[in-house]
């Protein structure tokens, strides 16, 4: 069966994910800003509505679509970050807007540019709403997207929006040449600082170990279609924050999440330490090499602690 699909947002992802759809016989409509317009316009006649805009735009499309929001249309979320003003996850902003709305999320290790050109890959679609995930397993697989589903839709956007910091800090280890020990160590790391936020916002353990976590880092920090993993290039190179993203010339989330996740921690009470030196780094506190070294002096630890 066909669905008659609304994408907000047709950047690398959201314009990705539409064509793939289309070409499975979905019929799809879609709206940037670029267009202008209004977004409302589009939601009576659709099945589903994705929402692929950056994090940035999240809570201003979301505020301007509550009042025209049809009863009972399910909205998948593909926005990976932390909001730096609400200090919360996507769905959670989109929650605020439409209370009654069927949400789901989707994410995973999904370079935008390997899909597009035909390359396997897979994803989980996450939802408290068992029945509207499996809805949308079976519908929106195609032949190249093998998809999957949890119940932590939280823990599924905590996962995917920390993994961009620690894809950056990865470009920022293979841009100094520290070699695969360093980077090893790194990613590990990591992964016990992603599990801090992911636990502490609700998730669930095992999510971090899913597509959603492990596998979104281990794609993100490894590939040079990574926005996030050639910005974090970009600074070991000397270049600041400006030039970078100038450079990269599209959206990085890994900042703004860095800077979010390091405000949860400051209010919390929680020890984020690549996710700081990330920040110093970007604010000009600190050097490259000297972030690196600043991390390796830190008090020693069990491997448990942070």
């Amino acid at each position: 069966m066909s669905l008659r699909i609304t994408v907000l947002g047709r950047g690398a992802w959201g314009g990705t994910l539409l064509h793939l759809w289309e070409r499975e016989g979905h019929r799809l409509s879609s709206w940037s800003r670029r267009d202008g317009g209004d977004p409302a316009r589009l939601l009576p006649d659709c099945d589903l509505v994705v929402a692929a805009v950056s994090m940035a735009g999240v809570g201003a499309l979301a505020a301007r679509l509550q009042a025209s929001w049809p009863e009972g249309l399910p909205l998948l979320s593909c926005s990976k970050g932390i909001d730096q003003q609400a200090l919360c996850t996507a769905s959670e902003l989109w929650r605020q807007h439409l209370a009654r709305a069927p949400l789901a999320v989707l994410s995973g290790p999904n370079l935008a540019e390997e899909l597009a050109r035909g390359l396997p890959a897979a994803s989980v679609v996450s939802s408290v709403d068992t029945a509207l995930a499996r809805h949308l397993q079976e519908q929106l697989r195609t032949p190249n997207l093998r998809l999957y589903t949890n119940n932590d839709p939280i823990g599924t956007e905590a996962a995917g929006g920390l993994k961009n910091v620690m894809a950056l800090a990865a470009g920022i280890s293979d841009g100094l040449g520290l070699g695969a020990n360093a980077k090893a160590s790194l990613l590990c790391r990591g992964l016990a600082e992603i599990a801090v936020v992911l636990q502490a916002l609700g998730g669930q353990s095992a999510t971090l170990y899913g597509l959603a976590g492990l596998g979104d880092l281990l794609a993100t920090a490894n590939s040079p279609l990574s926005r996030n993993y050639r910005f974090g290039i970009l600074l070991a190179e000397g270049c600041d924050e400006a030039v970078a993203l100038e450079r990269i010339a599209a959206t990085v989330e890994g900042p703004r999440t860095a800077r979010a996740a390091l405000a949860l921690a400051s209010r919390e009470g929680w020890q984020l330490p690549i996710c700081r030196q990330v920040v110093r780094l970007l604010e000009g506190q600190v050097e490259a090499r000297q972030a690196v070294q600043e991390l390796m002096q830190r008090d020693l630890k069990a491997e448990a602690a942070l």
